[in-house]
């Protein structure tokens, strides 16, 4: 057993490892960890500039995607469609404009309608073709994606049983049932219930973690505003980035249009402290 800490893509980490490791196994795996934290951030992320996606698919052309794009990609792109845009990695130049930018400057400036997918891109994995240069922003599913990757990792260390905690937003493989505070996002040292995981990821989205002037992380392309109505959602889904990526999108749409498509359990927390909830969500929750 062993636990392994540090901070990256911009929140701190904790992995339980419960399978035995010498220390020197355990300094070696986190070496492996933060080199593959550090190969997904120059590929997908818009906040460094010298990113594959702010340079190589920012401009115009037809381009072969790195080896792991295709689930973030071919996710990004079923969304998109399912949720009618509203679901859109084009959302990154309306998020610099409302002030989260590269410098975190949180200053607004007047938003503009995100353009369409077939504006900017064609996508066929493992090809992409850039017809118009436009930002692209993968932190709806991001963090979710590369709790995935580092997973992988530690199992092919030939670790079978452990806990990623990436800010809040857990991977746990263990058959033995593990019991996790839902953070109230109000009250950061309250929680709003437990829940019950075994064998899954647990991802959670909240207006109240980055927040400045009218705006939050999540903003709506149509309405180019943030919800006021959703305070916290919460999903559990057997990848990170199918968690992830639909905590995010419940702030845009309902949960009845996302789950012909998907298997999960979630939980909507609304700003007057009334919640929705499936009734697999394996939760005792304190709200009445």
């Amino acid at each position: 057993m062993g636990t392994i800490k540090f901070e990256g893509v911009g929140t701190g980490w904790q992995i339980d490892i419960y399978d035995k490791l010498s220390v020197e196994k355990l300094g070696y795996l986190k070496v492996l960890i933060q080199k593959r934290i550090e190969q997904f951030e120059k590929l997908y992320s818009r906040f460094r500039f010298d990113s594959y996606t702010n340079i190589t698919l920012n401009q115009v052309g037809t381009f072969t995607l790195p080896p792991d794009a295709e689930p973030l990609f071919s996710l990004y792109h079923e969304l998109y469609q399912i949720t009618n845009g509203l679901f859109t990695p084009f959302i990154a130049q309306v998020l610099v404009d409302a002030g989260y930018d590269a410098l975190y400057s949180f200053k607004s400036k007047v938003l503009h309608t995100p353009p369409k997918w077939n504006e900017v891109m064609d996508y066929h994995y493992p090809t992409v073709t850039i017809k118009k240069p436009e930002m692209l922003d993968f932190g709806a599913a991001g963090k979710g994606y590369v709790i995935d990757l580092v997973s992988d990792v530690i199992k092919e260390y030939e670790v079978r049983s452990f806990c990623i905690d990436a800010g809040g937003d857990i991977r746990y493989e263990n058959i033995k049932p593990l019991r996790v505070g839902l953070e109230n996002p109000l009250d950061m040292n309250q929680a709003i219930g437990v829940a019950e995981i075994s064998n899954v990821s647990l991802c959670a989205s909240s207006g109240s973690r980055r927040t400045w002037g009218m705006y939050h992380h999540i903003i709506d392309p149509k309405t180019l505003s943030s919800s006021s109505k959703i305070t916290a959602t919460w999903v559990v889904a057997k990848s990170t980035l199918l968690a992830d990526a639909l905590a995010t999108c419940l702030f845009l749409t309902k949960p009845s249009s996302l789950l012909p498509h998907y298997s999960f359990e979630y939980l909507v927390l609304l700003q007057d402290s009334s919640f929705e909830k499936s009734s697999g969500f394996p939760a005792e929750l304190f709200l009445r």
